[in-house]
């Protein structure tokens, strides 16, 4: 084929370089997470709070402008040899936060490494299309693909660059708790359970960090983030109950960002364990939700009902798959015929997530004759239990799940895919046509793939869209930040209004 190239122009360059600002005069920002993150590696689990931190910590291959285009930030180019190959070529002005200089051989290995199955990565089904990757000189890599994989890019926004030497010689482990990128902000103290610090590297070579000190403290209860705010202990606040947003619109000196995403609210259902092995008793919970009432009572304009678990911003969405309208008689109808009335249903859950709406759909379920009962438990522990055996993975758990890639392949692969680590279920029909949709460059032979997968998640209910998620936070009125659709909060975008 003819070789395609794509550069980082000038303007996309200009994009990147607007958001490196000149060090505030607030040294120290102060951001609330709703947990502390479950690592730091960022080639392991994939989840908002350790994203908010580790993302500050590393360079990614790429990343996203402020428009949402795929730009460079440790590419600088790339350019299709053939449907399955592709060159990159990487900045020769990047050093490691210990004074080593990162170059094509970091992110060769990188690649490798979150390719490995022996890491066990939550994010390999988001990478297992890549078959390798070498180093060709020192600013050049190129990746070869399985097949043809139109979600590449999309996925590569993701991939942080690690030194290869440094971890290979103080391993994984330790990696995880001195870890070293060549990003903004380098680990200064992680107190497990409380805070994490991170300090600028002043060596940062797009611009010098806007805050000397950023502090990401885990604050489980939102009540008490919202109190950190309003008395000026938090800048920022993640998680904000749309409940409590006129709390905030209402307060000096705070206000409320939002922005719609590209994550989806959905329920996971156990095709594999328990009561929920059943197919009828998988669509009598489907019926016995209202999500209408979700999102009305509950989310206050924070939210957009879906049929599916897919929002409009991605890649593969469509709305031509009905939904399960609420219908608490066929919900008792079904779980009559299975069987199944009084099921014992465990429903997993953590502080990430509605403390509020999880009850509501305990009580939704109650009400047409099952017996659910809530498990609560930190985040690690909670991403733990989804992604391990089918036995201890509870019936339900509520999700709220972006693959930051804009693209089907990232939500539906990995959630149901058999095989990964998410998916407690399998249908080889679904399979191939997640692995079809995956493998070919034609968008309409996607879209058309997708769909039909759709009818079958549909059909067979392993999960149940509920709702496009809005982004919702609390900030210090002199923040500057603009919250993005994939979620993102990376400190060079954020300034402080003198």
């Amino acid at each position: 084929m003819t070789a395609v190239r794509t550069t980082l122009t000038a303007l996309a360059f200009a994009l990147l370089a607007s958001t490196a600002l000149a060090q505030s005069a607030k040294t120290t920002l102060t951001i609330d997470l709703p947990n502390e993150p479950a690592t730091l590696d960022p080639h392991l689990q994939w989840n908002t709070d350790s994203y908010s931190v580790y993302r500050n910590i590393f360079d990614n291959l790429l990343t996203r402008d402020v428009s949402g285009e795929i730009v460079g930030q440790i590419a600088t180019e790339w350019t299709y040899l053939d449907d399955t190959t592709i060159e990159f070529k990487i900045r020769d002005d990047v050093s490691f936060q210990d004074g080593t200089k990162l170059t094509a051989e970091d992110v060769a290995y990188s690649i490798l490494r979150i390719i490995d199955p022996a890491l066990k990565s939550p994010q390999l089904s988001q990478f297992n299309q890549i078959d390798t990757a070498v180093a060709t000189d020192a600013t050049t890599v190129k990746m070869t693909t399985k097949s043809p994989y139109p979600a590449l890019l999309a996925q590569l926004v993701k991939l942080s660059i690690v030194p290869k030497a440094y971890m290979e010689k103080v391993g994984a482990q330790e990696f995880n708790v001195k870890p070293i990128g060549s990003g903004p902000y380098a680990l200064g103290e992680w107190q497990k359970g409380v805070q994490t610090e991170l300090k600028a590297n002043d060596g940062y070579w797009r611009a010098k960090p806007p805050f000397e000190t950023v502090v990401f403290r885990a604050v489980p209860d939102v009540s008490t983030r919202i109190a950190d705010l309003k008395t000026g202990k938090a800048d920022l606040i993640r998680d904000l109950s749309p409940d409590q947003t006129d709390s905030i619109k209402e307060t000096e000196n705070t206000k409320v960002l939002s922005v719609a995403t590209e994550r989806v609210g959905y329920m996971y259902i156990n095709a594999q364990a328990g009561p929920t092995t059943d197919v009828r008793v998988r669509q009598a919970i489907a019926y016995a939700i209202d999500r209408s009432a979700l999102i009305e009572a509950l989310l206050q304009g924070y939210g957009a009902q879906v049929n599916i678990i897919g929002a409009p911003p991605v890649f593969g969405y469509t709305d031509e798959v009905a939904g399960y309208d609420y219908d608490p008689d066929k919900a008792r109808e079904l779980i009559k015929e299975a069987g199944a009335e009084g099921a014992k249903l465990e429903f997993l859950t953590s502080p990430s997530y509605s403390r509020a709406l999880v009850e509501a759909i305990q009580q939704m379920l109650n009400d047409v004759g099952f017996d659910v009962s809530i498990s609560a438990s930190d985040q690690a522990t909670f991403l733990k239990r989804r992604q391990g055996n089918p036995e201890n993975a509870g019936s339900l758990a509520f999700g709220a799940w972006s693959c930051a890639c804009q693209d089907a392949d990232g939500i539906i692969f990995p959630l149901f895919r058999s095989g990964s680590q998410w998916a407690k279920y399998a249908n080889p029909d679904y399979d191939a046509l997640v692995d079809s949709a995956r493998s070919t460059l034609d968008k309409d032979q996607r879209m058309a793939d997708y769909k039909k997968a759709y009818e079958i998640l549909r059909e067979d209910v392993p999960g149940l869209g509920l709702y496009q998620a809005f982004a919702v936070y609390g900030a210090n009125a002199k923040l500057n930040w603009e919250p993005t659709a994939n979620e993102s909060m990376f400190i060079m975008d954020m300034s402080w209004q003198q």
